[in-house]
């Protein structure tokens, strides 16, 4: 006996209709387990993929820095070839200029650093000096002289450990120099050859809407960096002035290093200021006999950089730089993680890339708080 329903008597566009599934047609659900595991899977990849950073961090932070150096220098290399002359030819030479820079300015900082680390003994021994009987005054840290002279801070450790600093440096001269080299290459090749890598990345994709996607991500992310940096390089500038001044009139000794000091590391957010204010503090500590007057520079352009910061910085970027700084604490922890120093100085460039691919992607999220500095 045939268990199907006869279908015979009923009009045609009834019978021509599927028979209709149990439930509301949204198809089986997913057990816990299930979302269970998809989330382990994104969790292996994450642990993976992030392992796999860490490993090549050789390779992949000078690569990863001439890609973001050549869409800044996107608009130069473009002029260049207004100008007449090839694409590869105008990478090699703005590949040169950025390295020459680089030279130049690593080179200004040796010989200063030089001479600091030689009176460093000397140096922490008259800031803890001076520091000292205002932090015995404070009970619960049970901080003593004999405890500061005996421990890792006092000047007999720090010549103890002069050795040990000196072979590490010497360690990584070579492979920094070759992660030069993979950058100055990276760099140059990156400009030569940006357009056709950038019609490739467009053509890959088959329809004509996601290709429109990928020509505007494109576009926000060389023009987010391109302004970030125009307007960051103007404003880190007038902190490293303010920051020459201060020294100067502060009566700290060699106020041009003081003053390049602040400007490369205005770069990194927070730990930037962070670290410049507390290097002005000890500065100032060791020039002055008074701890009131040593501190005042650092005190001075802790309140100059927090003007700028909350006043100028806002009106220059604008809100298409505004991202959550939240986020962008987080990103340099964890690229400074990654790739050191060089990986603090990513951190806000990448965070910009991320946001304007967001941004363009779901532009109905566009909420951004205030962009640090």
């Amino acid at each position: 006996m045939n268990d199907r329903p006869d279908i015979r008597h009923l009009p045609k566009a009834v019978a021509l209709q599927p028979p209709r599934r149990k439930g509301r047609g949204r198809g089986p659900r997913r057990s816990a387990l299930d979302l269970a595991e998809s989330w382990a899977v994104i969790g292996i990849f994450a642990i993976l993929t992030t392992g796999g950073i860490y490993l090549a961090a050789a390779v992949l932070m000078p690569v990863t820095l001439a890609v973001v150096v050549g869409l800044i220098l996107g608009a130069a290399a473009d002029r260049l070839g207004r100008l007449g002359i090839p694409p590869m030819l105008a990478g090699l030479i703005l590949a040169t200029i950025v390295v020459t820079v680089l030279f130049v300015g690593a080179n200004a900082l040796v010989r200063p650093l030089g001479h600091f680390a030689e009176e460093a003994p000397r140096v922490i021994e008259s800031a803890v000096e001076r520091v000292l009987p205002y932090i015995e005054r404070v009970k619960w840290l049970h901080i003593s002289e004999a405890s500061l002279r005996g421990g890792p801070v006092s000047a007999e450790a720090v010549l103890q450990n002069t050795g040990a600093i000196l072979t590490a440096i010497a360690a990584g001269v070579t492979p920094a120099l070759l992660q030069g080299l993979i950058f100055f290459v990276a760099l140059a090749l990156f400009l030569g050859s940006r357009h056709s890598l950038r019609r490739g990345l467009i053509i890959a994709f088959r329809d004509r809407r996601r290709r429109l996607a990928a020509i505007h991500v494109l576009n926000a992310i060389e023009a987010s960096l391109g302004s970030y940096f125009a307007a960051a390089t103007l404003l880190y500038g007038l902190v490293g002035g303010a920051m020459t001044v201060i020294a100067l009139l502060g009566g700290l000794q060699m106020p041009l290093l003081w003053g390049l000091l602040a400007f490369i590391s205005s770069y990194v957010p927070f730990l930037g200021i962070t670290v410049t204010t507390f290097s002005v503090a000890v500065g100032g500590l060791v020039t002055h006999d008074s701890v009131l007057v040593g501190l005042a520079p650092a005190m001075v352009f802790f309140v100059v950089h927090g003007l700028i910061e909350n006043f100028l910085t806002p009106a220059v970027m604008g809100r298409r730089l505004e991202i959550n700084p939240f986020v962008v604490f987080v990103a340099i922890v964890f690229w400074t993680w990654m790739w050191g120093a060089v990986g603090a100085v990513l951190a806000l460039p990448l965070s910009l890339i991320g946001m304007a691919i967001l941004d363009e992607l779901v532009p109905e999220h566009n909420v951004h708080p205030k962009l640090p500095g």
